[in-house]
């Protein structure tokens, strides 16, 4: 029976196109020089903890092909927070949410953790990119908790579902027969039936009631309010980190930078920042390992290109869907996209070179995430703080293309560029009618009267469906003021007849004042070489590709950014993620269709890239699909 079960099941699921997403990579503060390793710092000592992958029970050891396979264990992190609470160099902890997933046990332990710290006079200071109810519960309890703007503060509350396989199993004409001792055994129910029984619907009421109670004790705790106040804000469910701010919920509003910057005043120039706070320091190399060999030897194959001399003008590229965070690296390549930590640290870095002189953003993507377009918005007006940067559209430069281009005194488009699309898009894929035809039932279960959201099981009722219109209106109005703010009197049109999510060609962005000037990349690099007073310059691709067994092997040996390295923006996919679409199903599926129908291909792998960020993040600043060709 098992055996037939566990088929059926893994028809179900590669029918469904979904596969597990690899966990983040995390990087910590951008922008700072890096101390010599030679030179000791006099400053206090500042741990910097990135809650990152799943927290384990059990320790896990190193994956020989692709390195750290888990998350750190939780006695291994208890014991680190533990040892900065009694350390006396230690004046304060920065906390920095990743795509961690822990239990609900595991959030109490921590918690009790950070309390120690608060009682040793080491203040906890936390800072976030988006924050849903569990780690919120978590983050809480720092001394102080900032999130970026824009970013969202979803405390809806607690959603589970159970799964009941009766019906695929009549289906199959496979008969399950279980005994059981006592009543409220209803473990064998998911075999038995397709609804709990009354017995189980009970337990899961005090189970889920007792837990609930316990998540709204852990939030009151942390902001010093009442359990009465917490509920009403997990019934409103959703909150823009400036609305959060305004509520209580959260301490501050501000850019990881700036949050870096506050760390800075907070602790002095000269602390130290410590990202590998009381790990083992003795990662020796191993020359009998065959990997560590094969590093060395590629070594001086991998050095990064030793500078000219001259100038140079530096071309910075968005392409593809604007996501959040890091691009993960497999056997197979990198994934697409444009992810918001590498253009991130590449715009610090260009900022921050002497040898740069100016910067060109080539943007060619549709849009993506909000989130991850203001922080890569951000970063772009950092770089204009200190040196000329222009934009150069490619075939597309639209929502959130447009987004990262608008900061910018200077935006060149081709004719057939598409860009606009001023807008915001959010929904969900209702999915309980397709698991229903196969036989297998889900059973809800919710503690707060929006837990479910953004569930698969039911379309938006209409006091979520406001909600979320609210939502996404204090989004759009955000998008709405960069434009105007920068564009200013160059727009020819209020912004309303502009936006709306109106889609135009570079031409017509011209006549509207959405872009400056018809031209090219080489007419963006020769106008910024102007303003930039050069004559004899280099122009250079940052970063500069690597290939995949760099990336693999320093990913293997450790290859992180020093402890100095000012904080970066988390990967929000992750174990505890919902699972993304590119199956492997679709990637043997798609190159077959791609021989009789390319065009319509392309739109499918573009449907499905936009359905994972709908997924991961809930909102869009995307634009329509399109595939332009004869």
């Amino acid at each position: 029976m098992f055996s037939c079960l566990r088929f059926a099941l893994a028809l179900v699921l590669t029918a469904t196109c979904w596969t597990a997403p690899a966990s983040a990579q995390f990087f910590d503060f951008p922008g700072a020089e890096s101390k010599s390793k030679e030179t000791e710092s006099t400053g206090p000592t500042v741990p910097v903890f990135t809650l990152k992958g799943t927290i384990t029970e059990q320790p896990r050891s190193i994956d020989p092909i692709f390195g750290q396979t888990g998350g750190e264990s939780l006695q291994s992190l208890i014991t680190r927070l533990d040892a900065a609470a009694e350390d006396d160099d230690v004046k304060g902890v920065v906390l920095l949410l990743g795509d961690a997933s822990f239990g609900y046990a595991q959030l109490e332990e921590l918690r009790a953790a950070m309390e120690r710290l608060k009682a040793a006079e080491k203040p906890v200071y936390a800072h976030a990119d988006s924050l849903t109810t569990k780690n919120y519960a978590l983050l809480c309890g720092a001394s102080r908790l900032s999130v970026s703007p824009t970013g969202d503060v979803w405390v809806t509350g607690m959603y589970g579902e159970g799964m009941y396989l009766r019906g695929l199993l009549d289906l199959l004409k496979v008969q399950p027969d279980f005994l059981t001792s006592g009543d409220y055994k209803s473990a064998g129910e998911m075999f038995t039936r397709s609804e709990p029984s009354p017995e189980a619907r009970e337990m899961e009421d005090w189970l889920y009631d007792s837990l609930y109670a316990s998540l709204v004790q852990q939030i009151a705790d942390g902001r010093g309010v009442s359990t009465e106040q917490v509920r009403e804000w997990i019934n409103t469910g959703l909150f823009s980190a400036e609305s959060a701010c305004e509520t209580g919920l959260i301490d501050v509003v501000e850019h990881r930078q700036d949050f870096a910057n506050f760390i800075e005043r907070e602790f002095g120039e000269d602390a130290q920042l410590d990202k590998s706070y009381g790990k083992s320091k003795s990662a020796a190399l191993d020359l009998s390992d065959p990997f560590a060999a094969m590093n060395l030897l590629m070594g001086s194959q991998s050095k990064k290109k030793t500078s000219s001399g001259k100038d140079v003008i530096a071309i910075v590229h968005v392409e593809g869907a604007i996501q959040l965070g890091e691009a993960q690296p497999s056997m197979l390549g990198i994934v697409e996209g444009a992810f918001s930590e590498p253009i991130r640290r590449t715009l610090d870095q260009v900022a921050e070179d002497d040898d740069v002189k100016a910067v060109v953003l080539r943007v060619n993507s549709p849009g993506g995430s909000a989130v991850a377009s203001e922080v890569i918005l951000n970063a772009t007006k950092r770089v204009a703080s200190r040196k000329p940067i222009v934009v150069s559209m490619g075939d597309v430069a639209g929502s959130g293309g447009y987004y990262v281009a608008c900061g910018s005194e200077r935006i060149y488009a081709d004719r057939a560029t598409i860009t606009g699309s001023i807008g915001v898009v959010a929904g969900k894929v209702v999915t309980t009618d397709m698991w229903a035809r196969i036989g297998i039932n889900f059973h809800p279960i919710e503690r707060g009267e929006n837990a479910d959201i953004f569930s698969s099981s039911a379309p938006f009722d209409e006091e979520q469906r406001q909600l979320l219109q609210d939502w996404m209106t204090e989004v759009y109005d955000v998008f709405k003021g960069h434009v105007v703010d920068i564009r200013g009197d160059r727009l020819t049109k209020p912004i309303d007849e502009l936006a709306g999510g109106r889609v135009y060609t570079g031409e017509q962005a011209l006549e509207l004042g959405l872009v400056d000037e018809i031209g090219g990349l080489e007419e963006a690099i020769t106008y910024v070489a102007e303003e930039a007073g050069l004559e004899e310059y280099e122009v250079r691709s940052v970063p500069e590709p690597e290939n995949f067994l760099d990336q693999f092997l320093a990913s293997l040996l450790g290859g992180e950014k020093k402890d100095d390295d000012r904080l970066s923006t988390p990967q929000l996919t992750g174990p505890g993620a919902t699972p993304r679409l590119s199956s492997a199903l679709l990637d043997k599926v798609l190159p077959v269709l791609a021989e009789a129908d390319p065009h319509r291909v392309r739109l499918l792998q573009q449907a499905a890239r936009q359905i994972d960020i709908l997924h991961a993040e809930r909102i869009m600043l995307t634009m329509p699909l399109y595939d332009l060709h004869d």
